[in-house]
């Protein structure tokens, strides 16, 4: 039902402008809820496997992480972009090839992938990280990279449809899914492992392979989903395929090709971009040991991923989100030559990138603390390096929305190249931070925030050059932070009365929280930085705008 609407709202008139931020709403949400699902659950799973494990846990990640960039990460994008330019032209038997040649493409790079994480576990734990510990969880991470490269093309395939929903309700089952067995198995096998006799790293080592469990059995479970779906929507685009014999039909060779030249400037870009985050475990660790710190090592890193990045990825997960339901429709856009729609689809996502993530910046330092002790109990690190780093939010989201419109207006090499510099410049600023000032973990926080800057700086210098795009500042830059700052007085003085007041942690985090979220509301739209005609592209947007009339908002 859903495939037959969006299929052929996608094969009729071109959606308006604000099309994407309905679609990217709709999975920024599905985002969000995750992201909280995420949080809830790794509170039990830190007090069960501590700092240490958490430095397992987060170690293995990375590696995975990587391992997942270079076969199927970029799956999703390169396979959405694919299917939206032949289903916008109506070419219903080729967006078909295009699924059944990309599925091929999974089995092939999933299994090269999760054997190299098999097989190579204790020597990128061991020697590579300087970890050994993290091997146990590494290796429990093999059959996740398999299973996610078929995920990714699911995803992509509906996404090309123009729609979200089937990525946005994978993404929650399959959290919900990871959360309970993660916590569950990580309570049992460390319980096991105790109970045997071993040594306290040991335990956390394998409570950390438990948590990484999980990531398998959600990832699986969302593939499932699809299965249901491909198949109840079988006939369906069975019918669309007969009744296209307007096209050419496209050799698989030919698809390949296609798929191949699409997925490696994505896979370039994805993973020079996101590779700093393994640099920074290899650097962090090497530098530490190098110093006699080596003991500090995996708390200090349990405390960057575990909490502090953990918070950090919540709103960027929102832009995101944006990013995903804005290549395809660029490239609708860009292959009908409506260069007007290109445009106000680019000033649309950055405006809503920033009116999102601005306010966040401005939260997360404000309410460092008390919101880290509230969620993982005591932490001094944590909280430091929340204050120091909240500007991430911003100019990762910013970095992360400019890569995607560059990708979707056909300057796929781009990113790559700014992402090959930016990490070079990165590499050099976090060498200096962690050898020379000896920071420590505070190195690696600055270090993040320089990449992301210089991200954001070559594509914006990018975007004016190539696409003659001129950013509008007043309103997608200006007003959210004049309307952030108010927030942020608002909220920190709720903050000092309640505690002063009643000395409860959690009616001094949560009022604050929720009375900030109204404050800067209705500060967007008492100084225009959000419209009406802008308000009624969300989801629901006729409500939200009658309830904004009611409170004279509007």
């Amino acid at each position: 039902m859903e495939e037959r609407r969006t299929g052929s709202a996608a094969a009729g008139k071109p959606k308006k402008s604000g099309g994407f931020l309905a679609q990217g709403s709709i999975y920024a949400a599905s985002g969000v809820i995750s992201s909280l699902i995420g949080l809830v659950y790794r509170m039990p799973l830190t007090r069960i496997i501590g700092d240490e494990g958490n430095g397992y846990y987060a170690a293995a990640f990375n590696i995975y992480a990587i391992i997942l960039l270079l076969s199927s990460y970029s799956l999703p994008l390169a396979v959405s972009k694919l299917i939206s330019a032949r289903v916008g032209a109506k070419n219903y038997r080729n967006a078909e090839r295009i699924l059944r040649a990309s599925l091929l493409y999974a089995t092939v790079v999933g299994g090269i992938g999760c054997a190299a994480i098999f097989f190579g576990a204790d020597w990128l734990a061991g020697s590579l990280l300087r970890i050994p510990e993290a091997a146990y969880p590494l290796r429990a991470l093999a059959p996740t990279v398999w299973i996610v490269s078929y995920l990714g093309v699911c995803r992509g395939y509906w996404q090309g449809q123009s729609t979200m929903v089937p990525t946005a309700l994978s993404q929650i089952i399959e959290q919900i899914l990871n959360a309970v067995f993660s916590v569950g198995a990580a309570y049992l096998l460390m319980k096991w492992v105790v109970a045997k006799g071993n040594e306290e790293s040991m335990a956390r080592a394998f409570g950390a392979t438990g948590g990484t469990i999980g990531t398998g059995v959600g990832a699986a479970s969302a593939l499932l989903l699809f299965v249901v779906l491909f198949l109840l929507s079988g006939r369906h685009r069975a019918r669309r395929v007969r009744l296209d014999v307007q096209h050419r039909e496209e050799s698989y060779e030919e698809i390949t090709r296609l798929l191949v030249l699409t997925v490696i400037p994505v896979i370039l870009s994805t993973a020079i971009y996101n590779v700093s985050g393994i640099l920074d475990n290899a650097l962090f660790g090497q530098a530490m040991y190098d110093l006699g710190r080596q003991s500090e090592i995996a708390k200090q890193y349990g405390v960057y991923t575990g909490k502090y990045k953990l918070l950090l990825n919540v709103p960027i997960m929102i832009a995101n989100s944006l990013g995903s339901a804005l290549v395809p429709a660029l490239s609708r856009a860009v292959g009908a030559r409506r260069g007007e729609e290109v445009k106000r689809n680019i000033t649309l996502a950055i405006r809503f990138s920033m009116v999102v993530a601005i306010p966040a910046a401005v939260g997360l330092g404000v309410m460092a603390d008390p919101l880290i002790p509230l969620l993982f109990g005591k932490s001094e690190l944590a909280v430091h390096i929340m204050q120091l780093g909240c500007l991430s939010v911003v100019l990762y989201s910013l970095s992360t929305v400019s890569n995607a419109i560059l990708q979707g207006t056909n300057h796929m090499q781009v990113p790559v190249m700014h992402a090959a510099l930016s990490l070079g410049i990165h590499v050099l600023t976090l060498e200096v931070l962690l050898r020379i000032f000896e920071l420590g973990i505070v190195g690696v926080v600055i270090a993040d925030m320089v990449f992301a800057l210089s991200m954001c700086i070559l594509n914006a210098a990018s975007l004016h050059s190539l696409l003659h795009y001129r950013q509008e500042i007043r309103r997608s830059f200006f007003l959210p932070a004049f309307c952030a700052a108010l927030m942020g007085l608002v909220t920190a003085g709720a903050k000092i009365f309640l505690k002063r007041f009643t000395g409860r942690v959690v009616l001094y985090t949560l009022v604050p929280i929720f009375l900030a979220v109204a404050v800067y509301g209705a500060l967007l739209l008492l100084t225009g930085a959000i419209r009406e005609k802008e308000l009624l592209r969300f989801p629901k947007g006729e409500s939200l705008c009658r309830l904004a009339r009611k409170l004279h908002l509007i």
